[in-house]
């Protein structure tokens, strides 16, 4: 195996291009599961209201950062993670499946029920054996591990909302779902072959490991929290409150791209124009653009932050990272509010298709930003008898986050578009500046200055 510095081994690439099938998959037929639901019974779909092709796509978002945390435990205890991927693979599959036949609702819940168990299975233990191909690794060369295999992560989502969305606008919505579930087939089948590459890693439930062991022993701890150990406590869940936000407002987006902004062939009003000439570019392009920009962007800040750690004041801290986020994110509504004002909310010329490019460039940029930090940021200062919890609580602060981007997404349907969304702007915008306006207070407390 051995570690970055003597090259990669290949079960690296197993793993990650484990990532790849299964994160093309699921961002296909996230899109698809909006637009499928809404899209009228003649263009192939089912013909109910936007609100629950919304509602259904933030129950797959929700559902599939809960169900890592229960996989998880039983990785750590009981079963061997290396078994259980191919497990979570084969539910996956079958769930697209189960939406490839789909007349009804209740067949699209068994897709997000077993797309979500096969996510619990398959997801954070993939990572797990990844990081244990290379024991020999520092903190910054598994940073760099971690680093690639996210690349191999945007791959996929980048190429299942470009090419799968073509898929859909040429064949329907259920061939899309068939294909991801075939995908799925492909992965588990990829996974069974690789896994002979990876040596003991993930042979025996994580926990096994004496790594880990020790931590827990050290996790067992009694002794009272410090004063300092509570202020980094009482300021990784502000960071989390507003990571909440944050991704309450991302989620949310991508609904009036699809109906408000999108072209009428996809349910869609048609407020901009999505046409290079007689083609028609489907929603799911602008999901394409969040996933090639992060591949562009993520490296991009990294570097901007290696270079910030080099002056003498150093990097700016994580609050003022997560501030200038959700500042530079609640430019997205502030945009669209303008093209609706441009567009007369549908009643004028659509507008161009430069709405749906600054709504992708300030959400990605607002994304890479902070996102990338938040576990590196309660890895570094959490106590170690809480690093399990606080870990914890950033994928439960997603789950509600994407559950209430669908509740927004509800009252803001029945609203005047440009009032309800200018409002979202301000106050998502005010949000981020508070927080910058504290930032220095809250970094003290993480500092103990």
């Amino acid at each position: 195996m051995g570690n970055t510095k003597k090259g990669f081994p290949f079960g690296f690439y197993v793993c990650s291009l484990s990532f790849t099938f299964e994160r093309l998959a699921y961002y296909a037929a996230k899109w698809g599961l909006t637009i499928f639901i809404a899209a009228k019974a003649v263009n192939g779909g089912l013909g109910l209201d936007k609100t629950v092709g919304a509602t259904m796509s933030a129950n797959l978002v929700a559902l599939t950062y809960i169900t890592p945390i229960i996989g998880g435990y039983i990785a750590d205890r009981w079963i061997s993670p290396r078994l259980l991927v191919p497990v979570g693979e084969i539910l996956m599959g079958l769930g697209y499946l189960c939406a490839w036949k789909a007349n009804g609702i209740g067949m699209l819940w068994a897709m997000v029920i077993l797309v979500a168990v096969g996510t619990g299975f398959f997801k954070g233990n993939v990572s797990g054996i990844n990081g244990r191909l290379f024991p020999l690794a520092d903190a910054d060369e598994l940073d760099t591990v971690f680093s690639l295999q996210y690349s191999f992560v945007n791959i996929g989502s980048f190429c299942g909302t470009t090419f799968l969305s073509l898929l859909a606008k040429a064949a329907g919505y259920r061939m899309l779902f068939l294909v991801c579930g075939i995908a799925l087939f492909v992965d588990c089948l990829w996974w069974l072959f690789g896994m002979r590459f990876f040596g003991d890693a993930g042979k025996k439930p994580f926990l096994v490991d004496n790594r880990v062991e020790d931590v827990n022993k050290e996790e067992k701890d009694t002794t009272p929290l410090t004063k300092l150990e509570k202020n980094r406590v009482i300021s990784i869940i502000i960071v989390t409150i507003f990571s909440g936000i944050f991704w309450t407002i991302w989620y949310m987006v991508y609904n009036p791209v699809y109906f408000e902004f999108g072209p009428t062939s996809e349910a869609g009003l048609g407020w901009a124009n999505w046409n290079i000439g007689s083609f028609t570019m489907p929603t799911a392009w602008f999901d394409s653009m969040n996933g090639l920009l992060c591949i562009i962007l993520c490296p991009v800040f990294a570097g901007i932050w290696a270079k910030m750690r080099q002056r003498p004041q150093g990097d700016i801290g994580m609050f003022k990272k997560t501030a200038l986020g959700i500042i530079i994110l609640g430019l997205t509504p502030a945009t669209m509010v303008l093209a609706a004002i441009l567009a007369g909310s549908g009643t004028k010329e659509p507008v161009g298709i430069w709405i749906i490019v600054l709504a992708a460039v300030s959400m990605t940029v607002g994304e890479v930003i902070f996102s990338p930090l938040g576990n590196s940021f309660i890895s570094k200062y959490a106590p170690k008898k809480l690093l399990g919890t606080l870990l914890g609580i950033w994928p439960l602060a997603i789950f509600f986050a994407s559950k209430g981007s669908a509740e927004l997404y509800k009252v803001l349907s029945k609203m005047d578009f440009i009032k309800g969304y200018g409002m979202v702007a301000i106050v998502i915008i005010a949000c981020g500046v508070i927080m910058f306006a504290f930032s220095g207070k809250v970094d003290r407390m993480v500092e103990g200055e």
